[in-house]
């Protein structure tokens, strides 16, 4: 389909698609951000009774059905998907709404994770400033830069993706060395980060839902299906971002539980602060002195940085889509700086929102995260039914009842079970937010009597079509 271009937007724009299968999987684990498995680890050992590995095993099983479901969402409506686009198309545009109203809130607050990630890094290299400071000039640096340009390469996040690794292999390497040696459970091959006496399924469900959040970002491969050189190769590129950041997630979980063996390291004194914030810089402390502490940081920094400003620029060009098409006002979230080509207004009430950081702690705002993904994640699987089992009658032989009944179903009670052992105060605030939003629908829709406004680009709002041109794929 040729490419139309809206109003105040040059003719002929369009996305080009240069974009490989690796290049997508790169994208998708840069938004991920590796590093973030050391800056929960104190929370999870805590809540699971010290079996952070088994809490990462449970979560990727979890996603591993999720992410099938949305690579075959993915192939049925190959837009640049999202949740509430699939529940749109495959169930119903006032149910579609809702996910994506749900979602909105880890959408909105995902900067602000990066942003706590960043102030515990500061005040861990820098312990005599206030924390506060760190978080305003982190707004005022990220808000600054994307207020300017919003454009990004995927050479730059394979570089900082990359840089990470190699630091986090690095310190996988020198646990192997300390447990050889005696240190932590004094043994490199060990089951007791996976079970030992009072471990309880409980625990570890807890544990799994907040490490649920690691996994978020898995589904913005989707965001890149017009950009890819095929659209057939973002269901493997979604598989490959599970699988990989998970065997990441497992392996550094692993060396870090066989080394810290009690979650009591990481509260000295019986202070809770260094468990509710990033522990990551007391990891490699630990384990390699300042200088690794150093390093180690500096890779964070850099991953949760990127990871930053993409969850930033993205939730920012969301909430321009919602203007545009009528979600939220248009006069002030569909507004496009002329002399930035920007949408202003969104990138500073996204800097605004992110300032809350002062506030909060990583472990609450990971919790309201996680209701809004689980959310998301739960009704792509519900989609997978409604749209091949119901709409398409795909139910007729074993293979489809497999692929398009079972597994989504698997899916949908895996992610319910997570959404169940939430953080109450998260479940408080989630459905309040959910209610919300279902009065706001009875506004926008008029009492239901007209069909709900969409939450993505089904309009070409910023230059280009949603829909894919087949012609061009090779």
């Amino acid at each position: 389909m040729a490419t139309t271009a809206a109003p105040g937007v040059a003719k002929g724009a369009s996305l080009k698609r240069n974009l490989g299968l690796w290049a997508i999987v790169g994208l998708g684990l840069g938004y991920m951000t590796p590093t973030v498995v050391f800056d929960t680890f104190g929370m999870v050992a805590r809540d699971t009774n010290n079996v952070v590995p088994l809490a990462y095993l449970v979560a990727l099983i979890v996603m591993i059905f999720t992410a099938v479901s949305y690579g075959k969402m993915s192939g049925a409506i190959p837009s640049a998907g999202s949740a509430y686009t699939y529940v749109r198309e495959s169930i119903h545009p006032n149910v579609g709404f809702m996910v994506g109203w749900t979602s909105l809130i880890d959408y909105m607050l995902l900067p602000m994770v990066n942003c706590l990630i960043i102030r515990s890094y500061l005040e861990a290299v820098f312990p005599g400033i206030p924390g506060w400071i760190w978080v305003v000039l982190y707004c005022a640096l990220t808000t600054g830069i994307i207020y300017l340009t919003m454009r990004g390469t995927s050479n730059v996040n394979m570089i900082l993706l990359v840089f990470s690794i190699v630091v986090m292999t690095v310190f996988v390497v020198m646990v192997w060395a300390q447990l050889a040696g005696g240190e932590g459970v004094g043994s490199v091959a060990t089951m007791q980060p996976f079970i030992h006496d009072g471990v309880t399924m409980g625990a570890v469900l807890m544990g799994a839902t907040i490490v649920c959040f690691s996994f978020i970002g898995f589904d913005a491969v989707t965001m890149y299906v017009e950009e890819a050189r095929t659209p057939k190769i973002v269901p493997r590129a979604l598989i490959l971002t599970v699988l990989l950041g998970g065997a990441i997630f497992l392996i550094a979980g692993y060396f870090t539980q066989a080394r810290f063996t009690d979650w009591n390291f990481f509260a000295p004194g019986g202070d809770m602060q260094f468990i509710e914030d990033s522990t990551l810089p007391m990891i490699g402390e630990a384990v390699g002195g300042k200088w690794l502490m150093a390093v180690l940081t500096a890779a964070g920094f850099c991953a949760t940085l990127a990871s930053g400003l993409a969850s930033h620029a993205s939730v920012s060009r969301m909430l321009l889509v919602m203007g545009r098409n009528n979600v939220l006002p248009k006069k002030y979230f569909g507004y496009i700086n002329p002399k930035t080509h920007t949408p202003t207004f969104n990138i500073v009430l996204t800097g605004l929102v992110c300032m809350l950081a002062i506030a909060f702690t990583l472990e609450m705002i990971a919790a309201f995260i996680n209701f809004g993904a689980l959310i998301a994640f739960s009704f792509v699987n519900i989609s997978v039914i409604a749209w091949f089992a119901i709409r398409k009658g795909r139910r007729k032989t074993f293979k489809d009842i497999f692929n398009f009944i079972v597994m989504p179903s698997i899916g949908v009670v895996m992610t319910g079970i997570l959404w169940a052992n939430l953080h109450a105060d998260a479940l408080i605030g989630g459905v309040i937010w959910a209610a919300i939003g279902f009065v706001y629908l009875i506004v926008l829709s008029r009492g239901f009597k007209r069909k709900a406004a969409s939450f993505d680009e089904d309009q070409p709002v910023t230059g280009f079509n949603k829909i894919p041109d087949d012609s061009n794929a090779q």
